[in-house]
């Protein structure tokens, strides 16, 4: 795995390592104040991160051009916002870092869905 793939799968590693950090903590503690945390971490920095990168890895050329690099920056930067906006929100201190989080998170995914139609096989449709 290199390129585009490898960093979306690298960078859903590290994040899945946090969540199960988070995960310890938590029951360890006994508090499950942060759980949605936790689970967004698991859910958009895990699942989403590593289903990204291993399609870029099983259709190369959908990692090709500019779009997907854009991809990649749009999906972190949501992932950055909507994990200590979360926590804000939770703390009643705020609700912006999420809100802006999650439309960064949802743009990722349109702009997921434009590379995987753009880079469908055009022989077989």
């Amino acid at each position: 795995m290199r390129g585009l793939a490898f960093w979306f799968y690298f960078t859903g590693v590290v994040y899945v390592i946090v969540g199960m950090a988070l995960g310890i903590h938590m029951s360890a503690s006994h508090d499950y104040t942060f759980a949605p945390v936790h689970a967004h971490i698991n859910l958009i920095g895990w699942v989403t991160m590593g289903l990204f990168g291993l399609y870029y890895h099983a259709v190369p050329r959908a990692a090709a051009g500019l779009l997907p690099k854009v991809h990649f920056a749009v999906a972190s930067v949501g992932f950055w916002l909507v994990i200590p906006g979360i926590v804000l929100a939770i703390q009643e201190k705020g609700e912006l870092f999420a809100k802006l989080g999650s439309v960064l998170t949802l743009a990722s995914m349109v702009l997921f869905l434009i590379v995987v139609f753009r880079s469908r096989d055009k022989a077989a449709a």
